[in-house]
């Protein structure tokens, strides 16, 4: 197939590529250009996706069998690709996010649960909508919380700050709240399954890692991957409405249980994980925390020492 990619050179975008590449498909990418393509033989065409007018002139003459649409945030990004490419493609797969799912009593979150009208994410929501509305052959993907190399987002980074210099880990509530983490390279290859797959059209799949984890048993796993006794971690519990962070994160994570049912996604796509969590943490820790000199460099740790300074 020829694909084309929205992005491509950021972390779940270049596990995708090589993937696709492997796979034998013809790549290209749709970008800035401020990075270069992550595989040899893909072509990159530069422009900016937030201008409808720039989307039509460089991509109205392009043919594509199937486009991954990885950044799109509100419908505004998406809505222009998808005028373009209506009734011209056979599969539009759109990265999503379970955090559009509503808070529950009943978990995990399945396919089909209400979704939040609040939620920072509700930009996904619509534009799964609208994918569904215009009847486009469309399959939306839904991960939780996503880690591994190239991790822009603060997540086992924050946790191994701590760990590797022996500092607290200051977590928020009772640390028995429950979450869950998908490796990024697991999520491409759940991507990479779908394309091509009647049976994932008009689809929703929720992807990410099979088991779910604590707050306090993240910050353990996170010390089993750096090399340490899960035991030796010192764990500090607080109340956060006893503190007015302002727009400092004190917590790379949600205070609430979010976690989602990724069984649909495994029957259907064909699909296992490949990393447990300890695995895919060790992942992250050797192959981009260590590598990226992370373990020396100089870490603002000012709210954490609010913390347990009233501790």
């Amino acid at each position: 197939m020829r694909i084309l990619m929205m992005g491509g050179t950021r972390f779940i975008g270049v596990y995708l590529t090589k993937i696709l590449v492997e796979q034998g498909h013809e790549v290209v990418l749709f970008n800035r250009g401020n990075k270069p393509a992550p595989a040899e033989g893909v072509k990159q065409i530069h422009g900016d996706r937030t201008d409808a007018a720039q989307l039509k002139e460089k991509l109205a003459g392009e043919e594509f069998d199937a486009i991954y649409d990885n950044n799109g945030r509100e419908l505004s990004d998406t809505k222009p690709l998808a005028e373009i490419f209506k009734g011209r493609v056979r599969h539009f797969i759109y990265m999503s996010s379970a955090g559009v799912y509503l808070k529950s009593d009943q978990m995990p979150h399945i396919e089909g649960d209400p979704v939040d009208p609040k939620s920072r994410h509700k930009g996904k929501y619509e534009t799964e909508a609208y994918l569904a509305e215009q009847g486009l052959p469309f399959t939306a993907i839904r991960p939780t919380y996503i880690y591994g190399p190239q991790n822009y987002n603060d997540l086992e980074a924050w946790f191994f700050d701590r760990i590797v210099r022996d500092r607290p880990i200051p977590i928020p509530g009772n640390g028995l709240h429950f979450t869950q983490l998908g490796h990024c390279k697991d999520l491409a290859s759940a991507m990479a399954a779908a394309i091509g797959n009647e049976k994932a059209i008009g689809q929703i799949y929720n992807v990410s890692g099979e088991r779910f984890v604590t707050f306090d048993g993240l910050a353990r796993a996170c010390a089993a991957a750096a090399g340490k006794s899960p035991d030796s971690v010192q764990i500090v519990h607080y109340d956060p409405k006893k503190f007015d962070f302002g727009k400092r994160k004190a917590f790379p994570m949600r205070v609430q249980h979010f976690f989602a049912d990724v069984r649909k996604a495994m029957t259907e796509l064909n699909w296992t994980p490949e990393f447990d969590l300890v695995s895919g943490l060790k992942d992250s820790f050797q192959n981009d925390y260590l590598a990226a000199g992370r373990d020396s460099a100089e870490v603002d740790l000012s709210t954490d020492d609010e913390i347990l300074s009233t501790l």
